[in-house]
Formats: C-alpha cells, sequence, structure tokens
C-alpha cells in the first residue's frame, strides 16, 4: 500500500485538525500543515523496532539518561508539523517537552524504521524537518535492505550522514555514552 498525501486547504492543517482524524490503525502526520497517511508496519518493522527499543530502554534506564517511545505517540514540533517517529529518546535536558498526552518540540533522538511505503517521506522530508526543528541524531533503519543510517548534527547545525552500515556493524553515540550496539542481534 503506497503512502498517501492528502490535500489541503490554504494554510494548512493544524494539531487541531490532527485530532479530528480517525483512528484506523493507519499513521497519520502533520508536515508543513499536510496530511500524510502511511499503512500500519509489517511484522519485519515491529520485530526491528521491538528489539531497538528493549536495547535503548534498557540502557537508558540503567543510566537514568531520560525516556524512550515508541509510536504511536505524537510530537509536535508546530502547530502544522506533527509527526509520529517509530522511536524516540528525549533526554533529561528536555523532558520538559513531555507531556501526559504528547511531546512539545523536539526529541533528542528520532528513529524511523523504513517501509516501503515510507522510504521518501522518511529520507528526504522527514530529514529535513528534523533538521529544522532541532533534532540532535537521526537514525534510519531499513531492516529489508539491512541498511541503518545515523545522521548527526555538524558544526554548521545540519543533520549529516556520520555513518551507514550493511547487515553488520556498531552502533554507538554521543546521546548513549559506553553502549554499542550489535547490527547483527537486530537485523
Amino acid at each position: 500500500m503506497e503512502m498517501a498525501r492528502i490535500e489541503t486547504a490554504a494554510g494548512g492543517l493544524t494539531y487541531e485538525d490532527f485530532l479530528l482524524f480517525p483512528d484506523d490503525g493507519q499513521r497519520h502526520e502533520l508536515i508543513g500543515g499536510e496530511h500524510f497517511v502511511t499503512p500500519s508496519p509489517s511484522t519485519v518493522h515491529q520485530r526491528f523496532l521491538k528489539k531497538l527499543f528493549r536495547i535503548l530502554d534498557d540502557y537508558v534506564s540503567e543510566k537514568n539518561l531520560g525516556e524512550v517511545f515508541f509510536a504511536p505517540l505524537d510530537v509536535i514540533l508546530s502547530p502544522h508539523d506533527v509527526v509520529e517517529p517509530d522511536l524516540i529518546f528525549i533526554s533529561n535536558e528536555r523532558i520538559d517537552r513531555l507531556t501526559e498526552k504528547n511531546v512539545q518540540g523536539a526529541p533528542d533522538l528520532v528513529v524511523e524504521v523504513i517501509s516501503e511505503s515510507s522510504r521518501r517521506l522518511d529520507k528526504k522530508t522527514k530529514k529535513v524537518l528534523y533538521e529544522r526543528f532541532d533534532v540532535i541524531e537521526y537514525w534510519l533503519a531499513d531492516p529489508e535492505l539491512g541498511i541503518f543510517e545515523i545522521y548527526r548534527r555538524n558544526e554548521a547545525n545540519k543533520l549529516v550522514k556520520a555513518a551507514e552500515y550493511e547487515d553488520t556493524g556498531k552502533i554507538t553515540s554521543p546521546l548513549f555514552p559506553e553502549l554499542t550496539i550489535d547490527l547483527e542481534h537486530l537485523f
């Protein structure tokens, strides 16, 4: 099933409109006031996400670094930009962005697990969005192709590719000191 882009009226949709979208098992997001819909994830996607979540959540909890969440959880970057990343990490320094109902502002880390229907949205549109709204790291995982990409902020405050792995490799991040994730255990 292909991702659908719903055309909007001039000025675009807002978070108030977003709250009226149906609870239909699909992912609804707003980017620049445009409504994007992607189908529910595959079992491959969910297995990968479950493994990564367990690793990060265990580490973050043990070290008391913040909190890790998985979709669905609304991340409100602006009134016209509301996304539901597959996984997010919010450090203690940004924990005030976490409310009872959603996240108000950029998490430290956003992870998107790519599927065929979301590839262009995740690799292009969302990367630009996360760069604009101060996400520190953006991880893209494609379990079907065995590719894992890490984008980090550079000196010019742009998200640039810091690493790319195919099938194997060891993931490290300044956000998680002393943690090494072996990709062979994830794919």
